[in-house]
């Protein structure tokens, strides 16, 4: 949202699962699981940050959707006890957008920008003094009679966060002195989160149920916070609200979601590939039409957990599905696909 446009109505209930959903947040490094080396590097930084008691460095965060991005850039201004401004690089729209929020910083802010490779490029050097050299110069008037001003800001901190880092310039990511990858968690941190979660909203959840949660969660703990909402859901109207495994099975079931964690725009998209393109090759363009999902929906949100748990291929001519995918759907390869594996 741009700094003048106007603040989007939110329902109620809406409200209510934003409050409940920052609820679920960790507010301390400690309490944040999984991502060891990460912490780990965090730490040290955070550390030295507070003995020299300056501005910690520019941070960037990159990672698929949901791995905690932002809670670790709210940790950061929690652990330091600084403020935290957020927003978002569709958001910064005008050199004025990026102007009103470093101006209003305080020393030692934490500054988030989200889904900073979408930032426009004409931004982009507005930020370069500032991260640098905490300047901000501003062109006062028009035509010949124009001026250039420059303000000094307070010691900030940037922490962008990108689910593409390979979309960022060079110019830019090299200013971030700071930078970690956040990789897909493991079952077993996951869930442990699930655990964590459902003590906060007072679920009764026996392990095995937070065991098949979590190996339905896409290695994601933002998929794992929303599955276990829903078979609490499950649980109260049809087991008495305890979460077991036989519980949370039928639950996720019933909301189609397998044994690999795939939904039905998976096995859709799988399914396109294997049976109406005969397994591939088949271009995202096409893909998209097929199944009547976006390109950057299927690129970005659907895609990197196909690959991952090896079900598709990326090739020069488009996507091809493996011999895993057709086992998975229960579909036996055609002839013509065995020379695409």
């Amino acid at each position: 949202m741009s700094m003048s446009e106007p603040a989007r109505i939110q329902t109620p209930g809406a409200l209510a699962e934003d409050e409940l959903d920052r609820s679920l947040r960790p507010r301390a490094l400690d309490e944040f699981v999984g991502q060891a080396a990460v912490k780990a590097q965090l730490a040290v930084s955070l550390e030295a940050a507070a003995q020299r008691e300056d501005a910690l460095d520019h941070v960037l965060l990159a990672g698929p959707p949901g791995l905690g991005k932002t809670s670790l850039a709210q940790i950061l201004a929690a652990e330091l006890g600084v403020p935290f401004v957020m927003t978002a690089g569709p958001a910064l729209e005008r050199k004025g957008d990026v102007a009103a929020y470093l101006t209003a910083l305080e020393p030692r802010s934490i500054f988030f920008v989200d889904e900073i490779h979408r930032l426009p490029r004409a931004l982009e050097e507005t930020f370069y003094p500032a991260m640098e050299d905490s300047r901000l110069p501003i062109t006062v008037g028009q035509g010949a009679g124009a001026r250039v001003v420059t303000l000094e800001l307070p010691p900030f901190t940037l922490v962008g966060a990108t689910t593409r880092a390979g979309l960022l310039t060079t110019p830019l990511r090299d200013r971030f002195g700071i930078q970690h990858r956040l990789d897909s968690y493991a079952v077993s941190d996951l869930a442990a989160i699930v655990r964590r979660s459902a003590a906060i909203l007072a679920i009764q959840l026996e392990d095995d149920g937070a065991e098949a949660i979590a190996a339905r969660s896409r290695g994601t703990p933002r998929v794992a916070n929303r599955l276990l909402k829903r078979v609490r859901d499950y649980a109260e109207v049809r087991a008495a609200g305890v979460v077991t495994a036989p519980v949370a099975d039928s639950a996720l079931a019933q909301l189609e979601i397998d044994e690999l964690g795939l939904d039905r725009l998976d096995r859709e998209i799988l399914g396109a590939i294997c049976q109406k393109f005969g397994g591939g090759p088949v271009g995202l363009s096409t893909l998209a039409v097929t199944v009547g999902e976006e390109q950057d929906t299927i690129e970005d949100v659907y895609e990197p957990y196909l690959l991952q748990c090896g079900l598709i291929k990326r090739t020069s001519r488009g996507r091809v599905a493996t011999p895993h995918a057709f086992a998975h759907l229960g579909l036996e390869p055609p002839p013509e696909a065995a020379q695409l594996f």
